[in-house]
């Protein structure tokens, strides 16, 4: 097949290296490129050919990246031009239509590759959107990417937060800044009847955590009359969560003052939420954790919801160490019969083996565990099956087994 119009260069596969390309899976590692056009520039489309000259693919070029290519398309036929962001932010954009509701005014818009979008994350929040391009061909297309979001979504807003990490490896500059309109002085949303403040400027990824809204209302309904200790709070949406659901007390605790300060500011724009019932502490969550085992606390209900602590694979080993310690201690300080809600956003850690660690810490706490839920991303996160590295986000909810007889606390979804 002749190169197309829109990709000035080519790529080929090494002998035997199409095989993930064959089962879609969209990228290319530097080792399996036996020869790349020397026209190609970062984020220049290019297409893909076997060793043997078969076309398989148009992706984006990126090297300086161990992510040589991120595929755009396994069609032939579809060009990589404006029109291609345009119809596929409005396929993400309708695919979350049915998930649109005056109670989540926040949603994910597009979710990168699982929305046939490589490196490009958006995120609303009421009328502002914020966008995150993390790969060098989403780089590349920006001024499509935002022309699409505005005639698609007509926000009054668009803001980049281009300024994770994943950027360095595609060998791009951070960037951040508003790109159209104009940011209101306040930029809020609501979930699950909660009103919260997003600082989208300065705040961790776009500002929130979107993806852990069906498990905030995961601990609202099994917090009612609970004791509860959140970890790693951040601007509190489990902790003003639980308080929804009916908890006793809430103990948040994360090591951030401006966080905390967030949190706080959260707590005031919901006057129906008890605000006495809750302490929010600036402190080290390892070392809190500690202090708090060496007095003897225990909670209802505990949630440990850690940094990314592996962004890639390679980092796995430290990852588990970390995660093991978090779990442990929080496994000792929930009372029992209490239920512990762990997670885990690393990407280098997968399922499979972030129960095994889980069970890990369970062992060498030498307390017995079951498992009454797994916990994931919203249904605007979606994560195809051919691309498993897009379910970054896992959690287990866990029951601590009860060693003494009735327990007075007792959530009615798992008694």
């Amino acid at each position: 097949m002749s190169r197309s119009a829109d990709a000035p260069g080519t790529l080929t596969l090494k002998p035997g290296r199409e095989r993930s390309l064959r089962q879609r899976h969209p990228w290319i590692y530097s080792g399996a490129i036996a020869r790349a056009d020397p026209r190609l520039a970062a984020g220049d489309t290019a297409d893909v050919l076997s060793a043997d000259g078969e076309w398989l693919a148009r992706c984006a070029y990126s090297p300086a990246s161990q992510i040589r290519a991120r595929v755009w398309t396994f069609d032939a036929r579809e060009a990589v031009d404006a029109a291609f962001f345009a119809r596929r932010i409005a396929q993400a954009a309708a695919a979350r239509a049915p998930l649109r509701d005056p109670r989540h005014t926040g949603c994910r818009l597009v979710h990168g590759e699982s929305d046939g979008l490589p490196g490009l994350v958006v995120d609303r929040y009421g009328a502002t959107v914020v966008v995150q391009l993390g790969s060098a061909g989403a780089d590349r297309w920006r001024d499509a990417i935002v022309d699409a979001l505005v005639a698609i979504e007509r926000p009054s807003a668009v803001y980049e937060r281009s300024d994770a990490e994943v950027r360095r490896l595609e060998g791009l500059e951070p960037r951040t800044g508003l790109l159209r309109g104009r940011l209101p002085e306040t930029v809020a949303f609501v979930e699950n009847a909660i009103a919260f403040r997003v600082d989208v400027v300065a705040g961790q990824k776009t500002g929130f955590f979107l993806d852990q809204r069906p498990n905030r209302a995961a601990i609202a309904s099994v917090a009612a009359g609970a004791r509860v200790l959140d970890l790693f709070c951040f601007s509190g949406g489990f902790a003003l969560s639980a308080l929804a659901g009916g908890a006793a007390e809430v103990l948040a605790i994360d090591s951030s003052a401006d966080a905390l300060a967030l949190a706080r500011d959260n707590l005031a724009r919901n006057p129906g939420l008890p605000g006495g019932r809750v302490e929010w502490r600036e402190a080290d969550v390892f070392a809190e954790l500690r202090r708090l085992r060496d007095r003897g606390a225990q909670f209802d209900l505990v949630i440990a919801d850690p940094p990314k602590f592996a962004p890639t694979a390679a980092h796995a080993e430290r990852a588990a160490r970390a995660y093991k310690d978090v779990n442990l201690l929080a496994l000792k300080l929930t009372r029992p019969g209490g239920i512990l809600a762990t997670f885990s956003c690393s990407g280098g850690v997968d399922a499979a083996l972030f129960r095994r660690i889980v069970a890990g810490a369970a062992a060498d706490a030498r307390v017995e565990a079951t498992v009454v839920g797994r916990l994931a991303a919203g249904l605007d996160h979606p994560v195809t099956l051919a691309f498993p590295e897009g379910e970054y986000l896992k959690g287990l909810l866990l029951r601590k087994k009860d060693a003494a007889p009735g327990p007075a606390y007792a959530p009615a979804e798992l008694s």
